[in-house]
């Protein structure tokens, strides 16, 4: 189905560029210009604003967008809820790079986001009479686990945990939540969930580990731009 992108916002001018119903949101915008490059064809860039990369092409002769998203909640929630209320995005994919937490996990595992914890309080504007779990598209992610297994591709489903803070001055916060099998730590992946859920789409987090936070082990910048082709081809099969 053909989106009309006439319309345009501060952050994103498609000039007319057509973004798809599906679309993958690395958080780094040169991924997304990787993505775009190596898998698909017919490729037009429908935004720059920013130095915030989108590009709309086609993958086995459907249509599929791919854009950057920026570090931290913030910014993934202002950009997922335009792609939703603008530009009628119905299927958000998040792939993203994550720091595990937990003894039996290794650099460059995939991780499926099944639910997202967090210390944010973006749940608050929604003034809910409780708390509130982030959880993720079952649909979309009974398709990621089924691409995986096909492709025989070990991966972790569970909580993950989507964090405001990057240098936290309480050192024993990451061990507590590692007690209640918290997998990883990312940034984005709460704020994609509740943008998702309260406009009744479709959203999804695929990670790669590049950092094991307890061992202390970590990839390059290099790597974690290009590297992480596995979580890559499960997100565009999904599409």
């Amino acid at each position: 189905m053909s989106i009309n992108n006439h319309k345009e916002t501060p952050h994103i001018k498609p000039n007319g560029v057509e973004i798809a119903e599906t679309i993958l949101l690395p958080g780094d915008p040169l991924r997304a210009k990787f993505i775009a490059d190596t898998y698909l064809e017919d490729v037009v860039q429908f935004n720059s604003v920013r130095n915030m990369l989108g590009f709309t092409g086609t993958i086995n002769g459907k249509k599929i967008s791919v854009m950057g998203t920026g570090m931290g909640m913030p910014s993934m929630s202002l950009y997922s809820w335009e792609l939703i209320h603008v530009f009628g995005v119905k299927n958000l994919i998040r792939i993203g790079t994550c720091g595990a937490i937990q003894d039996h996990m290794n650099l460059y595992d995939i991780v499926f986001a099944m639910g997202a914890s967090t210390d944010s309080r973006y749940v608050h504007q929604y003034n809910l009479p409780g708390d509130y779990s982030n959880i993720a598209s079952f649909a979309l992610l009974e398709k990621a686990k089924r691409s995986a297994d096909q492709k025989g591709f070990p991966v972790h489903v569970g909580n993950v945990l989507s964090s405001d803070i990057f240098y936290n001055a309480d050192e024993t916060a990451l061990e507590k939540w590692r007690k209640m099998g918290i997998l990883c730590v990312e940034m984005e992946t709460a704020g994609l969930y509740m943008n998702a859920a309260y406009a009744g789409v479709n959203a999804l987090t695929i990670l790669t580990v590049s950092d094991h936070i307890i061992r202390h082990e970590q990839t390059t910048p290099e790597e974690r731009q290009v590297a992480f082709t596995n979580m890559m081809e499960i997100a565009l099969e999904m599409a």
